[in-house]
């Protein structure tokens, strides 16, 4: 069981975490530890927004504190499959012999970032599938395992941008979060022309390393989970779901689809990595609700009433997290 013997040296070590990324990020503070809980909570994140916010850069310098392997994908329409996993290349050996040798791609490492993801096309975006879901990348008939940790951090422009793809439903689902990264406060804008204007750039000195990183994460599944919060999170799902007695009546009336049950397995995971945050080993039904929204958001297909509307999913989501009674 964890312990605040456990629990205190991690929320020290991700504190250093956050110290050295707001070294170059400002503000962005639910963004920053957005990333932060897929990562303990092995799963990946989507950071969507408008081109210049900085998602590119919070990525980058979450890979310069973490002493991990890193690459970066920048995804164009004429990217191909094999540039992402890799591919078969022939080789002459010593004796004059040709053999065939896989050829790993970027996709091997354990921070892959996916710039743009949305602007290649699906069959490219598809070619991610195998690897986030089920840690591995097969190239003929040979299964090649990815190392642990394996993080894939995504980037996406608005999908009504010109050049973009929407993600299919089944890669939208292997995210854990997707996370809308929002303009910056005029404070916050001010700071960052500060810091532009500056003589020196400031420099990101790693906190974590690989070992530490699969520690942080064996701290966070002590967190203890109480049967009602577990409910209450089963409960929230369930309401997203128009076919279910337990609906909300904005589910009824505009979405079309549900969350699955990842989404259930989402929140509880997520949570458990915020309570840890929030220096506590047991979840509780607050730390479910803040999270709520960006663990749901890509796991509901609305209706043609929600789009007539103007509804959106965060709205409507944002109905049903209010009217789910926290008791038991």
């Amino acid at each position: 069981m964890a312990t605040e013997a456990a629990i205190n040296p991690a929320v020290a070590k991700l504190n250093e975490v956050r110290a050295e990324i707001g070294k170059i990020i400002v503000g962005q503070q639910k963004v920053v530890d957005g990333v932060l809980i897929c990562l303990l909570a092995s799963g990946h994140v989507l950071l969507e927004g408008v081109p210049g916010l900085g998602k590119t850069t919070l990525l980058r310098t979450l890979s310069r504190a973490l002493s991990i392997r890193y690459s970066r994908i920048q995804f164009t329409p004429d990217l191909m499959p094999a540039d992402i996993v890799g591919s078969m290349i022939m080789e002459t050996d010593d004796r004059g012999h040709k053999v065939l040798r896989f050829q790993a791609g970027p996709i091997f490492a354990n921070l892959v970032l996916a710039d743009e993801i949305n602007r290649a096309t699906p069959k490219t975006q598809s070619a991610l599938l195998e690897a986030m879901q089920e840690r591995t990348v097969t190239s003929g008939t040979t299964t090649h395992e990815l190392e642990s940790p394996f993080l894939v951090m995504a980037t996406q422009n608005p999908i009504e941008m010109e050049g973009t793809y929407p993600l299919p439903e089944a890669q939208l689902y292997r995210f854990l979060m997707k996370i809308i990264v929002p303009y910056p406060s005029r404070a916050e804008l001010s700071r960052i022309v500060e810091r532009t204007i500056a003589r020196e750039e400031a420099h990101v000195h790693s906190v974590l390393g690989r070992d530490q990183v699969l520690e942080l994460r064996a701290v966070c599944r002590e967190v203890l989970i109480a049967p009602h919060v577990q409910d209450y999170a089963v409960n929230l799902v369930m309401a997203t779901q128009p076919d279910q007695k337990e609906a909300h009546e904005d589910t009824k009336k505009y979405i079309r689809y549900g969350s699955s049950p990842r989404g259930a397995q989402a929140l509880v995971e997520c949570g458990r990595v915020l309570a840890l945050m929030r220096g506590r080993y047991h979840l509780s039904i607050d730390d479910i609700k803040e999270i709520a929204v960006s663990v749901l958001r890509h796991r509901v297909i609305l209706n043609f009433d929600a789009h007539a509307d103007g509804k959106s999913p965060d709205a409507i989501l944002a109905t049903i997290i209010a009217a789910q009674p926290s008791a038991a």
